[in-house]
């Protein structure tokens, strides 16, 4: 998350010239005040739809917190240093996420995966050859990286019949997989659209959704043709160039706590359905999708 990411810069040797030092100890305790506020916050932690109104002002607090580091991170002079291949700004959402959900995920269990995670996407068996396979199937698991998850660690055992040593390999299963953008243009939901196939062909009862700070979008996408459950544009803003955005005629919108409500709901009461999708249980009501 981000604050992995702002460490690994601090002590690590790629930005250890002046000008990065400088500007990594501005950003350092301002990182220390925004994650310390937060973990000092409790909730929301119930599912209920409209959510209560206790849970609505939680989300709101930390929207408001969000908001001026994530104006401070976003500020020209630190944009401009550690551009978005350092992944400084987009991590500020992922570590976002991980404030919003954890309390709520903490209800149903403490060794669910809260944040990025190496999850399961496809597995394939590629033994050395037949002889070898007896006691070695060559099983391969296919992972993706997700900006957010929630779900579960677990270990998958192989052991053909006859053969004393199991293949064992870890992997994660998300129930809620989330892409994080600081925009979100074509390029970028195709890959999305792509993931969330992949994700859904294996493990069908998974939310997969996009949050993005603004949009880079025509008229002319058809979102509907995607497997992607729902995009929060949390600026409800176009993106426009980055020069533009340091144009003092521009106006930034904040991210909005209405949204981030919008997105807490979606996911809560998604991780608190009964997803009991069985051909038979489906038939008493004649639909089966």
């Amino acid at each position: 998350m981000h604050g992995n990411n702002l460490r690994k810069k601090i002590h690590g040797s790629k930005y250890s010239d002046r000008k990065s030092a400088d500007l990594l100890a501005k950003i350092n305790p301002m990182y220390e005040s925004w994650t310390s506020a937060n973990l000092k916050l409790k909730g929301p932690v119930t599912p209920a739809t409209p959510l209560s109104e206790a849970d609505k002002a939680i989300i709101s607090k930390r929207v408001k917190l969000l908001n001026p580091y994530k104006d401070f991170i976003d500020s020209q002079e630190i944009a401009e240093h550690f551009d978005s291949r350092s992944n400084l700004q987009s991590s500020v959402l992922e570590e976002f996420l991980y404030y919003l959900f954890k309390d709520f995920v903490g209800t149903v269990s403490q060794e669910a995966i809260v944040g990025k995670a190496h999850s399961f996407k496809d597995l394939f068996f590629r033994p050395k050859s037949f002889k070898a396979m007896m006691s070695d199937p060559g099983l391969i698991l296919e992972l993706k990286d997700h900006d957010f998850t929630i779900g579960i660690s677990a270990e998958v055992s192989v052991s053909p019949k006859g053969s004393t040593t199991p293949q064992v390999s870890s992997w994660e299963l998300p129930a809620v997989a989330i892409e994080c953008k600081t925009y979100l243009d074509k390029t970028m939901l195709q890959d999305a659209a792509t993931a969330a196939q992949a994700l859904k062909s294996k493990n069908p009862n998974a939310l997969y959704i996009v949050v993005a700070e603004r949009l880079k979008l025509s008229e002319k996408v058809n979102l509907k043709r995607t497997q992607i459950d729902q995009i929060f544009i949390l600026r409800k803003q176009i993106n426009v160039d980055r020069e533009n955005q340091y144009d003092a005629r521009y106006i930034r919108n904040p991210i909005y706590d209405d949204v981030v409500t919008d997105l807490f709901a979606l996911v809560a009461g998604h991780l608190s359905a009964d997803w009991d999708s069985s051909i038979a249980s489906a038939l008493a009501s004649g639909k089966l999708l």
